[in-house]
């Protein structure tokens, strides 16, 4: 076997490494920048939410025929927008969606079929209802008023089918898609379907006693996407400061390492200075010697006289 361990960032030349972690820090920061962007984008799209349901939600309704003239589906700017519809419900047609997160359950929405004066029938989303306890269908669901009816609604956009083949049983839908809806009902009633809209309702007259929970309003959160985007910036910021440390840590070492190398280079060899000790160590015992000298010859001369 091979005793080759690849190649390590540190056997690189330092100016190739260098290279290396500023690369590195540039491709993160495009990426943070990329992400950054979505989110800005996602923050304007909330925003221009918040201001159409700002413009739309509490303006006087007008007639449906006004806002959706026969042969025309939804306009984006009128989502919200409230409406008056004047003909009557299709009651034996009323259905609903299922799995709607209500009331702290997965609720049931009442869907019924209102039939306009002119024919075309629109989906009226009258409010939700909680599930039975036995079963998986919704508790009671209220009939709508019977006969002629005046109903006003806010109008939204029809919800996406499921991509994922979720399905639901007779009488319910899984999400709120009109031609989804049109299968559940007779094909006289499908086939006046105004198509890609449907009614959240705001009130019934003639008014009935028994009727479904009210939906909320909508959010006026503006979402966290802001935020994101910011934190997204310095994490840009980060990452070219977390290179510059690398690389500040790296020198910093290096100039370390090259002092104690000059250092070592300058101090003598160990022999040459066990040598100089030994060569210090007969100096001071010469000396010593010398010093005591003195002293010795007095006391033989004191020894002598006496």
């Amino acid at each position: 076997m091979s005793g080759d361990r690849g190649v390590s960032m540190q056997s690189l030349p330092r100016a190739g490494r260098w290279s290396i972690y500023i690369g590195l820090a540039v491709v993160f920061a495009i990426a943070c920048v990329w992400l950054s962007n979505w989110q800005f984008s996602r923050n304007d799209d909330r925003a221009a939410q918040l201001a159409l349901v700002e413009q739309n939600y509490d303006a006087a309704p007008v007639a449906v025929e006004e806002v959706i003239p026969v042969g025309d589906g939804l306009s984006p700017a009128d989502e919200w927008r409230p409406v008056v519809l004047r003909g009557e419900y299709l009651a034996a047609e009323q259905i609903t969606v299922r799995n709607r997160p209500r009331g702290g359950t997965s609720a049931f929405e009442v869907l019924a079929p209102f039939r306009l004066s002119d024919g075309r029938v629109v989906i009226v989303d009258r409010g939700w209802v909680p599930p039975a306890e036995e079963g998986t269908g919704p508790a009671v669901v209220p009939d709508p008023p019977l006969g002629e009816s005046t109903v006003i609604v806010r109008l939204r956009p029809e919800e996406a089918a499921p991509t994922s083949g979720r399905s639901a049983p007779e009488g319910q839908v899984p999400t709120i898609n009109v031609d989804l809806i049109g299968g559940e009902l007779s094909p006289a009633t499908a086939d006046a379907l105004i198509g890609g809209v449907y009614g959240i309702l705001v009130s019934e007259t003639p008014a009935v006693a028994d009727t479904p929970a009210t939906l909320p309003s909508p959010s006026q959160d503006p979402g966290p996407h802001l935020s994101y985007a910011i934190q997204w910036i310095l994490f840009a910021l980060m990452g070219f400061i977390f290179i510059g440390y690398v690389i500040r840590t790296e020198r910093r070492h290096r100039l370390e390492d090259e002092q104690d190398a000059g250092d070592d280079a300058a101090a003598p060899p160990p022999s040459r200075r066990r040598r100089r000790d030994r060569d210090a160590d007969d100096e001071d015992a010469l000396l010593d010697a010398d010093r005591a000298r003195p002293t010795r010859d007095a006391q033989a001369s004191e020894m002598s006289s006496a």
